[in-house]
């Protein structure tokens, strides 16, 4: 027995629409909730693929060290290619489990390569599903602002020489906030396109050897390349390229070509998920 993937009406764009909240593992196995990490500029994302090693790949293996029958692990989201995750929720069904959940963690910490860390661990709630089950997902990128790169930010931040004005960039960014269409900022997609975008917000801080400017985009779910379209039209904004008002009318257009750049990678994390239906679980902080 094996999850099946909840159904939509095609004629119903609401992504918050009801759907199936209920899922089991296979008949004598137990879920287990997983908090999973990783730097990702070793992997091809979070999901299996065949030209590149994978975060699900690295984790099903390290399990299967340990001795353990388990399925795949699923996680919240599918990440990109270089995207790291500071608090990623997955699930993993185990077969007559020889290590409690709670002792997880410790045990993957002498099997998991460096760049792969289980920080926490527990049997998950009854109906849980790690990606069908999640209500929001967030997401952080992190530019750097400074004269010169830091080698100690490579592959961790985009560098930006030149100042930004922040308060044009949280300007555009409020006219994006609510439901809308987002093909504008969306990468070879072919699911529909309407999304509701819950929070897009530019802050700042100061640092010894320039500024972190961090954009934190939280949502229900997102499209391909959308989070780092988004960002990409935010830094031309900033930089002077293309007025705020602007914005909403890429918006409005639909049209990917009159949208910023994909940014890198580099700067993008995964930083946490809630589970409205399942308020035992864990907080990961997430502002109301």
């Amino acid at each position: 027995m094996t999850d099946a993937r909840p159904t939509l009406d095609p004629a119903h764009l609401n992504p918050a629409a009801p759907r199936p909240l209920h899922y089991a593992p296979p008949e004598g196995w137990t879920r287990v909730l997983l908090e999973v990490a990783w730097e990702g500029s070793a992997y091809g994302g979070w999901q299996s693929q065949p030209n590149a090693p994978s975060v699900q790949d690295t984790l099903h293996a390290a399990l299967g060290r340990l001795g353990l029958d388990t399925t795949r692990p699923v996680a919240a989201g599918r990440t990109d290619a270089g995207v790291h995750a500071e608090r990623m929720p997955a699930h993993v069904d185990l077969h007559a489990p020889q290590i409690p959940p709670e002792r997880l963690p410790v045990a993957l910490a002498h099997v998991l390569p460096r760049s792969v860390g289980v920080l926490r661990a527990q049997t998950a709630p009854t109906g849980f599903h790690a990606r069908f089950s999640c209500t929001q997902r967030q997401y952080r990128y992190d530019l750097l602002q400074a004269p010169q790169p830091h080698p100690l930010e490579a592959g961790r931040s985009l560098w930006v020489r030149s100042p930004l004005n922040l308060a044009a960039m949280n300007a555009a960014a409020a006219d994006l906030i609510g439901l809308h269409d987002f093909a504008a900022f969306a990468t070879k997609e072919d699911r529909q396109t309407v999304r509701e975008l819950q929070r897009l917000q530019v802050t700042a801080q100061p640092l010894g050897y320039g500024g972190r400017i961090s954009l934190e985009v939280v949502g229900e779910s997102f499209l391909r390349h959308m989070v780092r379209g988004l960002v990409g039209t935010l830094i031309a904004v900033g930089q002077g390229k293309l007025p705020p008002a602007q914005v909403a009318e890429i918006l409005a257009s639909t049209d990917r070509r009159r949208a910023g750049v994909n940014v890198p990678p580099d700067g993008l994390y995964f930083v946490g998920a809630n589970y409205a239906g399942f308020p035992e679980l864990w907080p990961t902080d997430l502002r109301p």
